[in-house]
């Protein structure tokens, strides 16, 4: 069986974990430099507050129905989802994380009671991370995304389902209720077309005939019909894949127009890549830098180029480099640069790259991306920098996050304060 677990209102409920005040109010996570909504409770949704809506066009009005708005947390957020999965870790053989709020687990199969499991996994959750959770179980992915759909939305089930514990006859009409579009996988134009052939909920789509299917949609839509059936074709990968890019890019909090800051700016981006790509153990091949202005103003201007190295690295002077170099002569005085970013392309493990020391490259011998993830781990991000991104920042380059919470899980200096009754 695979049972998925999957943190309800992630962000927001993460905001909760250290502001008990904002339990049973809505809450509101912002994007960056505070412009929409990216997250929101189940309270502000029934206030009638939709995803992406600009904050400052209901800010009057989300504060006079007493919501509360937050910037994005992105430390928080992160090191509370690693916590959960590995929380998660110790009910399941396998575990995979499939974002940053949902991971799947292979149930051991001696494992017969699968909702007090789902029960087991959300106090633990609850208890030692602060996380509410909902758990679904079905024989596939596909089945366990909608159990894990049923779980949240269904209140007399307490947060978990399991699938198998439907009749046949109840699970077609639980099928036969949700369009196609709700299945994990179909969307957009897909959805449309499996219209066009009859195929309007998931009742009909797992009755189809999958020969025909997979002529008409190919091999990934086959195996979503076969899931449907119960039949496991999408496999659980518990080891994380390499990543085929990573970016580090954000929008500024006032518009630069000094070529000299976005170079500035170039430079912290692609360290902050790449520390992170040595987080994944990885090395990149090529590196892509970009800046534009805003896509509204009367003169848009943007700036791209890409530098390859002859061997892959995760050397954070050599990427640097490469960064700002790639945009030489590009970026022009006097435009209104509003967005700037990194790009870390052809990873590959860092372990697939090992030499003989005669032969090994001056920049993996220096260790120094791993002196600077030394330092920044135990003094913070803004302790040192190389060249540039050595600079102190400004202003201007920094996101506007004026409604911060505390980064309590990875600050000494942010620690949460607790008080007595």
């Amino acid at each position: 069986m695979i049972g998925l677990v999957d943190a309800n209102s992630f962000y927001a409920s993460c905001e909760r974990v250290f502001d008990p005040k904002l339990e049973g109010r809505p809450v509101c996570v912002l994007s960056n430099n505070d412009g929409c909504v990216v997250a929101l409770t189940s309270e502000a949704k029934a206030l009638g507050i939709k995803m992406g809506t600009p904050w400052f066009k209901i800010r009057s009005f989300a504060e006079h129905h007493g919501a509360v708005a937050k910037s994005s947390n992105y430390e928080l957020y992160g090191d509370l989802s690693h916590r959960l999965h590995r929380l998660v870790e110790r009910f399941g053989a396998w575990v995979e994380e499939y974002s940053i709020d949902e991971c799947f687990l292979h149930v051991n199969e001696q494992r017969t009671d699968l909702a007090a499991l789902g029960r087991e996994i959300r106090e633990a959750a609850r208890r030692n991370i602060g996380l509410p959770v909902s758990v679904g179980f079905g024989p596939s992915k596909v089945l366990a995304k909608l159990a894990n759909h049923g779980a949240k939305r269904a209140p007399h089930l307490g947060g978990v389902c399991d699938w198998t514990a439907y009749t046949p006859e109840q699970q077609e009409v639980i099928l036969a209720h949700y369009p196609t579009s709700e299945t994990w996988g179909i969307a957009g134009r897909l959805e449309q077309k499996l219209a066009a052939r009859g195929i309007e909920n998931m009742l009909q789509l797992r009755d189809a005939d999958a020969g025909a299917i997979k002529k008409a949609f190919g091999v990934t839509v086959q195996r979503i019909v076969y899931e449907l059936r119960g039949i496991p074709c999408i496999e659980i990968e518990p080891v994380r894949k390499t990543k085929q890019q990573i970016i580090s890019s954000r929008m500024f909090g006032h518009p630069v127009e000094d070529p000299d800051t976005v170079a500035h700016v170039l430079s912290v981006y692609a360290q902050r890549a790449t520390a992170r790509m040595r987080g994944e153990k990885s090395v990149a091949g090529l590196v892509s830098a970009f800046a534009a202005s805003s896509p509204y103003a009367d003169n848009y201007t943007s700036a791209w180029g890409q530098m390859a190295f002859g061997m892959p690295t995760d050397d954070p002077v050599a990427i640097a480099k490469a960064a700002t170099e790639s945009l030489k002569g590009q970026l022009r005085p006097g435009v209104k640069y509003v967005r700037a970013g990194v790009m870390l392309n052809k990873l590959s493990p860092a372990e697939s790259h090992s030499f003989l020391p005669a032969f090994q490259p001056d920049y993996d011998r220096r260790g120094v991306g791993e002196l600077l993830d030394k330092i920044h781990r135990r003094h913070g991000d803004s302790a040192v920098g190389l060249g540039l991104a050595g600079i102190r920042l400004g202003p201007a380059f920094e996101m506007r996050r004026e409604m911060l919470s505390l980064r309590a899980t990875t600050h000494w200096n942010e620690l949460a304060t607790v008080y007595a009754r």
